[in-house]
């Protein structure tokens, strides 16, 4: 197997190797260059998410600023948003449904490390070139989600459809469809109802 072909089977891999480097460069450049547009330059900013992130559905949007680490490995449906400083460590596929918005500063990190430092830390191979081991693990986002803000998203999780998660929330587990569910680690707190609907609350509505 490739490095590549590791890294996105979960498996142990090599981060330096040169294919990986030259597309997390070509990655970061893109998030750079997507960073420095604005939502008036809409044609601009749809050529550089057509090499950046070209999985993805129609009516994504994305606010700015971004950061991939290769965006080609994450997939997002329709009418996706994410707010300021959305961050995506992609070393392992991160798919995401139709209609899923996300608040300001969310991170998901699919990298993996080993616990012991012995493992963890940086070596260095025989041709003298130093190294890490490390590997992932794939993130899956159903439809209909809301992610609040500084909402962080590990590696290994699966939130299922309709689920709201509430701000600062660290998503550690599988959280199940149609789920309000928060805290540091994330845990549900109940079903979403309609008892939840905006239309029960005349506080929020103009006479």
């Amino acid at each position: 197997m490739t490095e590549k072909e590791k890294m996105l089977a979960g498996k142990v891999y090599d981060p330096t190797d040169e294919e990986l480097a030259g597309l997390r460069l070509k990655a970061h450049k893109l998030s750079q260059r997507y960073n420095n547009t604005f939502e008036d330059e809409e044609e601009k900013r749809k050529q550089i998410l057509d090499e950046l992130i070209p999985h993805r559905g129609r009516g994504a949007f994305l606010q700015g600023p971004v950061y991939f680490d290769y965006g080609g490995f994450t997939s997002v449906g329709e009418n996706f948003y994410a707010n300021f400083n959305f961050t995506v460590l992609d070393i392992c596929p991160v798919k995401i449904g139709d209609n899923v918005f996300f608040g300001p500063n969310c991170t998901i990190a699919t990298p993996m490390h080993s616990f012991m430092w012995q493992e963890r830390n940086i070596k260095t191979a025989r041709d003298g070139h130093d190294y890490d081991e490390e590997y992932g693990k794939p993130v899956t986002i159903g439809d209909n989600c809301w992610f609040a803000s500084n909402v962080v998203i590990t590696g290994g999780v699966t939130i299922g459809d309709g689920c709201v998660i509430g701000a600062g929330s660290v998503v550690t587990r599988d959280i199940p469809p149609n789920s309000l569910a928060v805290g540091n680690p994330c845990r549900v707190i109940r079903k979403i109802t309609e008892q939840d609907s905006i239309r029960q609350r005349k506080d929020l509505w103009t006479l």
